[in-house]
């Protein structure tokens, strides 16, 4: 995977780096920041760039304007079969899905801002995000079955975070059923929720900063304990756990952690996650 430039006329996407912080913005408001075929490549290419550059700690995804986070998958962009064979891929999974950080193995912290509406496809970066955060105008809506496609991918991972019962209601009521956002903290859906998107804007900011003060692989083998636990049994997840946990003793982040804390001052990490201790 070619590296992305920040400066680049992305299609329907803004990605900027400052200061440790990846920002992503769906950007296509006049069409509900809806997704398009070819932009799945400028994810795949953006989340790489997240992924690889050692300078990005922690990544926020949100959309421009107030109205709709990712009214999902513009359908009317599949119309022709060549925008079609961009997405309708008869591959296995992994060689297929590129829109989450979860589906190009991003191990550093992201951060999901929803402002508005969520529906379908959208939901690929609310499932895979590690904290969401939602203004009060949020509304979760899943719209696969109303235009004939099945509902799996990020449906499944709706069940991950959702009561069983309300992950279907949403899969087969279709747009006839619309999560408010209320409704989704009190579920676990979304962990914050603030008043408008311009505050859930400047949480996920000032959550990003808590993040950068800590170990940055300690985070990563952090995340992938976790995440991982829901891809097994408990204590084949507790095994997996401590295998990283102990990968992370040579790491030099494992002495200056405690170094640092006797010596009361702020810790110097080191960003190279294959470096050793001495």
């Amino acid at each position: 995977m070619k590296s992305i430039d920040v400066n680049a006329d992305l299609e329907g996407v803004r990605y900027e780096k400052q200061d440790g912080i990846a920002t992503i913005t769906i950007d296509r408001p006049t069409r509900g920041n809806s997704l398009t075929p070819g932009m799945q490549g400028i994810f795949r290419a953006i989340w790489s760039d997240v992924r690889d550059d050692p300078a990005v700690r922690v990544a926020i995804i949100g959309a421009e304007g107030d109205r709709h986070f990712c009214t999902g998958f513009d359908v009317s962009s599949a119309a022709s079969d060549a925008a079609a064979d961009e997405v309708f891929v008869d591959k296995p999974l992994r060689e297929s899905v590129f829109w989450s950080p979860y589906q190009n193995d991003v191990w550093k912290p992201v951060i999901c801002v929803v402002n508005g509406t969520c529906v379908g496809g959208g939901h690929h970066f609310v499932v895979d995000a590690d904290i969401i955060i939602a203004s009060r105008n949020a509304k979760f809506v899943d719209s696969h079955v109303n235009v004939g496609m099945v509902g799996a991918i990020e449906n499944i991972g709706l069940a991950k975070r959702l009561p069983l019962g309300t992950a279907l209601r949403m899969t087969l009521m279709g747009n006839s059923y619309r999560l408010g956002s209320d409704r989704a903290y009190q579920l676990g859906l979304v962990d914050e929720l603030t008043e408008t998107p311009g505050e859930a804007r400047l949480l996920a900011q000032e959550m990003a900063q808590h993040m950068l003060k800590n170990s940055s692989q300690a985070m990563a083998l952090s995340k992938r304990a976790i995440w991982g636990s829901l891809e097994s049994g408990y204590e084949e997840s507790l095994e997996a756990g401590w295998s990283l946990l102990r990968s992370h003793w040579l790491h030099p982040d494992f002495e200056e952690g405690p170094k640092a804390f006797a010596e009361k001052r702020q810790p110097n990490w080191n960003q190279d996650p294959n470096a050793k201790l001495r």
